[in-house]
């Protein structure tokens, strides 16, 4: 029961309340209490964690940690073969005279950030990207490290097969390979082997196993010999007088093919011997290691650099 003072009548009087207005303060005591509960519960879950929800932060955190170590090693193994990428295209394959191993994937890697900084999924997404590229590369350097042990099981056979050895006894070389003057046109033009001068009839020398070829390397060669010794390697002996073998032939390393002479386009009694390469004609001096001393060598490569005239 509640009262209020008649200011008429100085007195108290009991104040009568209506139904709707008992509803009503219901209602607002009700909507009081909700709003107090339903903020409570907002403090509670912004600034509280339940015991289930610590623990799972905390696992959390321990998988962004374990996944950021791995991507870090992930990382080092990935330097690691690319380590080893490069001394198989840098050294081995160039101490075996190999081709170069098919195209490999390009190196790829995601710039690392603290591991409070990355989303979990967007983690294990790039370490698994990692992984498989990381996987891909390592099988395709197996199989070029397979590809290079099968070249090592040959390689007697296949070291005897690149030229290594003077077409000639003694060789004395009166011009070089590269721009040389024309001995019947005299302009300066590119020369593309060495000359090599002697006796008439002197033995000349297959500078490597292989196979005589039916192939003419041109005209101006005169009585010339060509044999293809495989792995990509030619070599061309011209202006002979003679030719010991025929097309189809196989020779040996150190086999006499021929006598030297001066037929074709010729100034003189000389053997011009040619080394081709995939194609190219490349220096020949630089495969006449095999049977000299580092002196003989030596006044080799200073006699071939001599911008000169040549003989044919």
């Amino acid at each position: 029961m509640k009262y209020k003072f008649n200011h008429k009548s100085l007195s108290f009087e009991v104040e009568e309340i209506s139904f709707r207005q008992r509803i009503k303060k219901i209602l607002s005591y009700a909507a009081t209490a909700i709003v107090f509960a339903v903020g409570c519960l907002l403090i509670y879950a912004n600034f509280f964690s339940s015991p289930k929800e610590k623990r799972l932060k905390r696992e959390l955190e321990a998988t962004n940690l374990q996944i950021a170590y791995l991507d870090r090693r992930v990382n080092q193994l990935s330097h690691v073969l690319k380590g080893l990428e490069e001394k198989d295209d840098n050294l081995y394959r160039v101490l075996l005279d190999a081709e170069p191993a098919k195209e490999r994937n390009a190196y790829w890697a995601v710039q690392e950030a603290p591991p409070s900084q990355l989303v979990t999924s967007k983690m294990v997404e790039d370490l698994s990207r990692k992984v498989n590229l990381l996987m891909l590369r390592t099988g395709k350097e197996l199989e070029s490290y397979a590809e290079l042990w099968g070249m090592l099981q040959n390689m007697d056979e296949r070291m005897s097969r690149v030229p290594a050895i003077s077409p000639v006894k003694n060789p004395k070389v009166v011009s070089g390979f590269g721009m040389r003057y024309h001995p019947v046109y005299k302009i300066l033009r590119r020369h593309t082997g060495v000359d090599l001068i002697g006796k008439r009839g002197q033995p000349v020398y297959a500078t490597a196993d292989g196979t005589v070829s039916s192939e003419n390397p041109g005209s101006g060669y005169g009585i010339s010999v060509v044999i293809n010794h495989g792995n990509g390697y030619q070599t061309i002996y011209a202006h002979l007088s003679k030719a010991n073998v025929r097309p189809g032939q196989k020779v040996k390393r150190g086999a006499v093919i021929g006598q030297m002479g001066s037929s074709g386009l010729a100034s003189g009694v000389h053997l011009h011997y040619e080394v081709v390469k995939n194609g190219q004609k490349v220096n020949p001096v630089h495969f006449f290691y095999g049977d000299l001393s580092p002196e003989e060598y030596e006044q080799i490569l200073k006699d071939a650099a001599v911008v000169n005239k040549a003989l044919s």
